[in-house]
C-alpha cells in the first residue's frame, strides 16, 4: 500500500485519506507538533528516535479527550464515563491483536513497557520453571533490560546465562547459536532489532531452533514493532514485548504478547485488584486473561491513546514508512563514509533506521552537545548496551535513528554540523 496519507482530525475521529500517491513526508510532518519547536536557534531535526518517537496530534487529542471528557476507572463501574473508558481501554487490545497478529485478544497483556514484559516473564515463566542447570541463551547485543532480568533469575534458580557472540559487522554469529543451543537450554530471550545497531536478527531461524529442543523464545520487539510488519502466529514466538511510545504512542504503557497455554499455567506477576476472581483469608482464585496480569487501576489513559498511534501507522502503511527510513538510512550512511575519520558500528546487512557512528579521537558526548547546539538531536552512549560497546572496544557511540517524518535535509544538516564538530573537536 502506498499512500500519501493525508490525515485529517474531524470533531475527535481522524479521517484517513488514501491517495494512492508517492509517501508525502511533508503532509506527515504536519501531525506532529513539536517537529516546529526551534532549539537555540535552530529549526529541531529530531534524530532520536530510537529512545522515543513524536506523538502525532491525534495520539495527543486521544490522551486529552480521556482526561477531558470519560475520566473513570474502567472494569468497575456501571456508569456511563466507566463504561466508555472500559470500551476505549479494550479496543486498544483488539487494536493491539490485529497489529501484531495474535490469535486472541486474551494473549496481550497491558504493562508499563517492554522491560516490564520481560520482568513479567523472568518472575512468573522462568522462575517457575527454571532450575539448577538449566540455560538461558540471550545475544551480545541485548538492551540492558534483557539481561539484568535473567542474571536476576539466574541467581535465583541456579540457571546458566549462555550468550551469543556478534561479529565485526554486528550480526549474530548463527553457527555459535546452534552450537549452543541443547537440551539443557530451556529459554531463548533475544532482540528482534538491535537499538544500537539496527541489525535485524533472523528471529525465525532462532524461535524454530530453539523449539526444536523444547525452549520457550522470549523476543523483545521495542525496536522492530515500529518498523517491521510483525505476525506473532507466523513467528510462533511464545512471547514478544512492545513498547508503545516507540511507536509514536505515549510512554508509559506496553504490551506483552503470550501464548494462551503459557499464559494459563503462569502464576501472577502482581497481587491485588483486578486480577482476582474470588478473594477469602483462607485463599484466593485468579481472574481470566488477561486480567490475571493487570493488578490494580491500570494506565487507562495512555492506553487509549496508543490506539491512536497504532491506527495512525496502519493509516499509513508500515511498507511505505518503512520504504522512506530505508532510503534516509541509506543516504545517511552514504554521506557518513564520505567523512574521514567516522566510522559506522553495525553494518549488517539487514537493518531498522539506525546508523552508529564514532569519530577518531573524538568522545560522543562531545559531539552530542555540538550537533545539540545545530539544533540536531541525536542519542550519544552505550545505550543500554555496555556488553556490546565493550565487543567493540568502545565507550560509546553517537546514534541517528529515523522515522516516518524525517528528511534528507535534515541529513544533511547533521552531516554539516558533523564537519563544524569535527573541525572544532580535533
Amino acid at each position: 500500500m502506498v499512500n500519501s496519507a493525508s490525515l485529517c482530525l474531524c470533531g475527535e475521529k481522524m479521517i484517513q485519506t488514501l491517495e494512492h500517491t508517492a509517501f508525502d513526508v511533508q503532509a506527515i510532518r504536519q501531525h506532529f507538533p513539536v517537529l516546529n519547536r526551534v532549539v537555540k536557534g535552530k529549526p529541531l531535526v529530531y534524530f532520536d528516535n530510537a529512545a522515543t518517537t513524536q506523538k502525532p496530534q491525534v495520539v495527543i487529542d486521544a490522551l486529552a479527550d480521556y482526561y477531558k471528557n470519560y475520566n473513570a476507572n474502567i472494569h468497575r463501574g456501571i456508569h456511563s464515563l466507566a463504561e466508555e473508558a472500559t470500551a476505549a481501554y479494550e479496543a486498544t487490545r483488539d487494536t493491539v491483536q490485529q497489529f501484531i497478529h495474535a490469535k486472541e485478544r486474551e494473549e496481550i497483556i497491558f504493562t508499563r513497557g517492554v522491560t516490564e514484559s520481560i520482568n513479567l516473564v523472568a518472575y512468573t515463566w522462568a522462575r517457575t520453571n527454571l532450575k539448577a542447570g538449566d540455560e538461558i541463551i540471550i545475544s551480545g547485543m541485548e538492551h540492558h533490560s534483557n539481561i539484568v532480568p535473567w542474571q536476576l533469575i539466574g541467581e535465583m534458580t541456579g540457571a546458566k546465562l549462555k550468550v551469543i557472540p556478534v561479529n565485526d559487522s554486528g550480526e549474530l554469529i548463527m553457527e555459535e547459536f546452534h552450537q549452543l543451543l541443547t537440551e539443557k537450554v530451556k529459554l531463548v530471550s533475544v532482540v528482534h532489532a538491535s537499538n544500537s545497531l539496527g541489525t535485524i536478527n533472523p528471529v525465525k531461524e532462532i524461535i524454530d531452533a530453539a523449539h526444536k529442543v523444547g525452549a520457550v523464545v522470549m523476543i523483545d520487539g521495542a525496536q522492530s514493532t515500529v518498523h517491521l510488519d510483525i505476525d506473532v502466529q507466523e513467528l510462533d514466538c511464545d512471547f514478544f514485548a512492545i513498547s508503545s511510545h516507540k511507536v509514536y504512542g505515549p510512554t508509559g504503557i506496553g504490551v506483552l504478547y503470550g501464548k494462551r497455554a503459557l499464559l494459563e499455567a503462569m502464576p501472577p506477576f502482581m497481587g491485588g485488584g483486578e486480577m482476582i476472581k474470588d478473594v477469602s483469608f483462607e485463599k484466593t482464585t485468579w481472574n481470566d486473561l488477561p486480567y490475571k496480569f493487570e493488578a490494580g487501576t491500570p494506565n487507562i489513559a495512555d492506553t487509549v491513546a496508543l490506539k491512536a498511534a497504532l491506527d495512525f501507522v496502519s493509516g499509513i502503511g508500515k511498507a511505505t514508512i518503512r520504504q522512506h527510513e530505508d532510503a534516509l538510512l541509506k543516504y545517511a550512511t552514504e554521506q557518513l563514509q564520505s567523512i574521514d575519520g567516522i566510522r559506522l558500528i553495525g553494518t549488517a546487512k539487514q537493518k531498522v533506521s539506525v546508523a552508529s557512528y564514532v569519530v577518531e579521537g573524538v568522545h560522543p558526548q562531545d559531539l552530542g552537545i555540538l550537533l545539540d547546539n545545530q539544533g540536531v538531536a541525536v542519542r550519544t552512549g552505550h545505550h543500554c548496551t555496555q556488553p556490546l560497546m565493550n565487543r567493540f572496544g568502545i565507550p560509546g557511540t553517537t546514534r541517528a535513528s529515523f522515522a516516518m517524518y524525517n528528511t534528507k535535509e535534515e541529513v544533511d544538516v547533521m552531516i554539516a554540523g558533523l564537519h563544524k564538530a569535527i573541525k572544532l573537536l580535533r
